[in-house]
């Protein structure tokens, strides 16, 4: 009798285990909806694709993506690693960048899915809350400029790199420009150090986090003012919907989801799902500007 006891109790387990395995086979299957997804995030967009992702894990029970936020150098440095198989960029890779990938037989697909802004913050308590490109082009020249110190998220982040592209350096000054580690320690110290200047991407002003509300809410946005001959040099503009469509606001840049997984996947439907008109209205709610404006339906009553 307890032989047949033992028996039982042995095949129940067995069973339980079977079962168990076969469920954890059905969620692990690899598809434009289901399975497991690296995505390397550059952490300057952080809002935006933790709202992507949100919705997108919500539509898909069965897909599941791990976000992982770096700074640009260090998600590059990852992605060729092979790290990850999808990346989440304010630039498109470089021609030696994409031999990596191309040598290995894998093709590169990129989409373009918001042109974000970045935006110059100060505290509510600053009376001047213009600044002009010139300026900022003085200040990363290490020349004397009237702004105040301009603090960004990390020497290596996207920002830094934009802001130097822009004034045609390759180091950073020795004074005027400090770096710290993320966007949300930049907010915070300009709310506690009024006179800086913070450079973040304009979704960390329009949706912040829940922790930062309080910051953020004393915190104003400041207008730019383009360099002569250039869109923009006429008044100071804000990194606003409009003014970024109108390229109109002088700093700019266009963000990419790059997937190198080298067939379909989940990176691949969650690529899509950005790109498409569910994502592109997560893009507009954001602040951002979708690479392709979502229509909209007006249902006239006679």
């Amino acid at each position: 009798m307890r032989r047949l006891i033992r028996i039982r109790v042995y095949l129940i387990a067995a069973s339980c285990i079977l079962l168990a395995s076969c469920q954890q086979q059905k969620t692990e299957v690899q598809s434009y909806t289901s399975g497991r997804e690296k995505i390397l995030v550059d952490e300057s967009l952080a809002p935006i694709i933790e709202d992507q992702t949100y919705v997108f894990e919500s539509t898909y029970a069965d897909a599941k993506l791990e976000l992982i936020m770096k700074s640009e150098n260090e998600l590059i440095n990852s992605f060729l690693d092979d790290s990850a198989q999808v990346a989440v960029l304010s630039r498109e890779l470089t021609s030696a960048e994409r031999k990596h990938f191309e040598n290995k037989k894998i093709k590169v697909r990129v989409n373009r899915f918001a042109i974000d802004g970045i935006a110059l913050i100060a505290h509510n308590s600053v009376k001047d809350s213009t600044a002009t490109i010139e300026e900022i082009i003085k200040i990363f020249k290490g020349e004397d400029s009237s702004l105040g110190n301009l603090i960004f998220d990390n020497a290596n982040s996207s920002t830094v790199r934009y802001f130097k592209d822009l004034a045609g350096v390759k180091e950073l000054p020795a004074k005027g420009v400090y770096a710290l580690k993320t966007n949300s320690e930049v907010i915070k110290y300009v709310y506690d150090n009024p006179g800086t200047i913070g450079v973040v991407g304009v979704n960390w002003i329009v949706q912040p986090p829940v922790e930062l509300e309080k910051e953020v809410g004393s915190l104003k946005i400041m207008g730019v003012k383009n360099v002569a001959g250039k869109p923009g040099s006429d008044a100071y503009y804000k990194p606003f919907q409009n003014d970024i469509a109108l390229e109109l606001y002088p700093l700019i840049r266009s963000l990419y989801i790059i997937n190198c997984e080298g067939g379909p996947g989940l990176g691949t439907g969650f690529a899509s799902f950005i790109a498409g008109e569910r994502g592109q209205r997560i893009v507009l709610k954001s602040g951002l500007l979708p690479d392709s404006i979502p229509s909209r339906e007006i249902n006239i009553i006679k």
